[in-house]
Formats: C-alpha cells, sequence, structure tokens
C-alpha cells in the first residue's frame, strides 16, 4: 500500500498539469484591432480643397480623358514657360487614341505627340514647355476629336 499511497499524490498532480495545459493554447481566441493612427487626416488647407486644380488639372499637370470616341474635356489649361504632364486616360475598350498638341488649330504645326494606346489604359505624357497661347489637342487616330489647350 505504500507504492498505492505514493502513487495517489502523482496521479492528482499529473491530472492538474494535463488540465492547466489544456487551458492554454498557442495562439489565443481572442483578437484586438490595431491601435487607431496617429496621423491625423489632411485638414482642407494642407490639401489644396479650398483653390483645388479643375477636373482637367492635375496637380502639376493637365488631365485628358477619352470615352464613346470623343474627348471628355474639351478644354484644358497648362503652364507658360514650363514642361508638365498629360495625365490620359483612354476608356474606350479596344479602341486606340493619343493626345498630339498642334500650334494655334488641329491643322496647326504639331509641337508634341503622345504615344497611342488601346483602351482600356492610361498614359502619362512628359510635355516640353510650350510658349504662352492657344493649342489644339487632337486625337490623330481620329482627328475629330479635339479640345483647346490654353498656355498661360
Amino acid at each position: 500500500m505504500t507504492h498505492a499511497r505514493h502513487l495517489v499524490p502523482l496521479l492528482l498532480a499529473v491530472v492538474v498539469g494535463a488540465s492547466a495545459a489544456a487551458c492554454v493554447t498557442a495562439t489565443p481566441g481572442w483578437t484586438y484591432a490595431p491601435a487607431p493612427s496617429v496621423t491625423p487626416p489632411p485638414s482642407a488647407a494642407a490639401s489644396g480643397s479650398a483653390g483645388s486644380p479643375a477636373p482637367s488639372e492635375a496637380a502639376g499637370g493637365v488631365q485628358i480623358s477619352a470615352l464613346n470616341v470623343a474627348f471628355e474635356q474639351t478644354a484644358v489649361t497648362a503652364p507658360a514657360g514650363k514642361a508638365f504632364q498629360i495625365a490620359f486616360d483612354n476608356k474606350d475598350a479596344g479602341t486606340p487614341h493619343n493626345v498630339a498638341i498642334h500650334k494655334d488649330s488641329a491643322t496647326g504645326a504639331e509641337v508634341f505627340k503622345g504615344e497611342i494606346v488601346t483602351g482600356p489604359a492610361t498614359r502619362t505624357y512628359d510635355v516640353p514647355a510650350l510658349d504662352a497661347g492657344t493649342y489644339a489637342f487632337v486625337c490623330t487616330v481620329h482627328p475629330n476629336m479635339t479640345g483647346t489647350l490654353t498656355v498661360q
């Protein structure tokens, strides 16, 4: 019986230990949300919404898009004497378009010609500095697609 007397506390210790181990898992059964960002959202003054660019103008450039074989913008403005970018968005699926810039009118001297892209696709064109004045922007694939670029 001496063995039994020593065996009972040992068995009891094993059972208690196994029970405690069963209550602890390698991964918790709960989750937590990460702490919110301490960076405040930009204010209206910081984002420039008080004097935000017109829809046809992007920060540092111009936005022009094509849809239904027409330019969505018919008039855009760019800075004189400074290179700028045209963010071109061809929304016409399976249809090629581009943006070319002509002096004075759609039939005037071509001063810039952007790569032709088949939509839907976007391209950013780097346009060299232009003198102040009026220009036409034209799709060379569809010459009926035109708009006015005012450089000032």
